[in-house]
C-alpha cells in the first residue's frame, strides 16, 4: 500500500466500522381492521431496551392500550391472531404500576388527538430485538406484534389493563 492510499483505506475503515454501529431498527406498518394502514412505528435496539416511536391515525380521540403481544400474526380483523402479551416467563403480572413484575408486553398509553392521529415514543428496558441482555426478543422464531387497544390502559387490571378491542396491529418480523 502506498502512503497515498492510507489515508483512503483508512477512511474505509472508519465508514464500514461506522456502518456497523447503528443500531438494528425495524420499521413495523400498523393496520387497522379493515386492512387499511393505520401509521407506523419504528423499533430501534438500545443498549439496555428497545426504543419505540409510533405514529398511527384514525384512533379515536384520547388515551389507549399499546402492548407487545406473543405472535406475529395479525391476520385476523380482530388481531387475536396476535396471541396475549409478551410475558417473560416467570410469575409476571400486566401493568406498568404492579408491584409484582412487569409483562415484557407492557407499555404506556398512547394519545390520539382529535383529529385521531398520535404520535408517542417510548422506552422499555423489558426487552430487546433480537434477545439481547437477557430481555426477551421481540423478533424471534414466531416475531411478535405491537397493537393499539380501543381504550387506555389502567396499568394494574389483569389481564389486560382494561384497554378493550385491539384496533390496530403491526407485525414485528
Amino acid at each position: 500500500m502506498t502512503i497515498r492510499a492510507l489515508p483512503l483505506a483508512l477512511a474505509a475503515a472508519l465508514a464500514s466500522s461506522a456502518a456497523l454501529a447503528q443500531p438494528a431498527t425495524v420499521k413495523v406498518e400498523l393496520k387497522n381492521a379493515a386492512g387499511a394502514s393505520a401509521g407506523s412505528a419504528t423499533l430501534t435496539d438500545a443498549p439496555k431496551g428497545v426504543l419505540i416511536r409510533v405514529e398511527a391515525r384514525g384512533l379515536t380521540p384520547g388515551w389507549h392500550g399499546l402492548h407487545f403481544h406473543e405472535t406475529g400474526d395479525c391476520s385476523k380483523s380482530d388481531f387475536t391472531s396476535a396471541g396475549g402479551h409478551t410475558h417473560g416467563g416467570g410469575d409476571r403480572k400486566h401493568g406498568l404500576l404492579n408491584p409484582d413484575a412487569n409483562e415484557t408486553g407492557d407499555l404506556p398509553n398512547l394519545f390520539a388527538a382529535a383529529d385521531g392521529s398520535a404520535t408517542g415514543e417510548f422506552y422499555s428496558t423489558l426487552v430487546s430485538l433480537k434477545g439481547a441482555g437477557g430481555r426477551q426478543g421481540l423478533q424471534d422464531a414466531n416475531g411478535s406484534a405491537l397493537l393499539i387497544h380501543a381504550s387506555a390502559d389502567d396499568q394494574t387490571t389483569q389481564p389486560i389493563g382494561g384497554a378493550g378491542a385491539r384496533v390496530a396491529c403491526g407485525v414485528i418480523k
